[in-house]
């Protein structure tokens, strides 16, 4: 069984991704995968604070970071998941800042010696799991895919954990309605991207 965990950084409840991630979910688990959604925005995870303790170990195996919340527990369950769900809207022209303090605590899954110049992945060198990103933004979806940072950070994302995206939902025009519903089409689409992230 395919064990998928999806990780929310939406500020709202019901809004937008909340609903697309909901569709995605559902299609994956009727095609048999078992899935865990994170909602980030409930979530007990602290800042980053740059020490860089958990880069200085060397191995494949995501580094210990220094603080005690639960980003622990959530890089235990990166670490046994073979597929993933990343989702943020935007905001400010990129990711939320709840979804950017998760990016930032993935530096366990970087290996940098303070003699080294840059980092260098963990997971680089390892098999790829599967990932889906979805994102929304207030303009046009084609406009926003190449005006805004959000895509690339999700894709960043999901190559720190040793995820290649297979598919993105990406949703456009969301702040016509305080209240708005998940389109037809793209209810559709995160059905097919639900199904084969699941492996059908």
């Amino acid at each position: 069984m395919t064990r998928i965990l999806a990780i929310n950084g939406s500020y709202r409840d019901d809004g937008m991704t909340d609903q697309a991630v909901v569709s995605v979910v559902q299609a994956a688990e009727a095609s048999g995968a078992e899935v865990e959604v994170i909602r980030l925005r409930e979530y007990p995870i602290e800042f980053c604070l740059n020490c860089r303790e958990c880069t200085q170990q060397p191995g494949t195996a995501p580094g210990q970071c220094v603080q005690h919340d639960g980003m622990a527990e959530l890089v235990r369950k990166i670490e046994v998941a073979d597929a993933f769900i990343l989702a943020s809207p935007t905001n400010f022209s990129s990711a939320t800042a709840l979804f950017k303090r998760f990016m930032e605590r993935l530096i366990v899954y970087a290996y940098w010696p303070w003699a080294m110049h840059s980092p260098q992945l963990r997971k680089a060198g390892e098999p790829r799991k599967k990932a889906v990103l979805v994102t929304s933004c207030a303009a046009p979806a084609i406009l926003g895919r190449w005006a805004y940072g959000t895509r690339k950070q999700l894709q960043m994302a999901a190559k720190t954990i040793g995820a290649k995206p297979v598919g993105t939902l990406y949703m456009g025009m969301v702040a016509r309605q305080s209240h708005p519903v998940l389109p037809a089409r793209a209810t559709k689409r995160a059905e097919v991207l639900g199904r084969r992230l699941a492996g059908e």
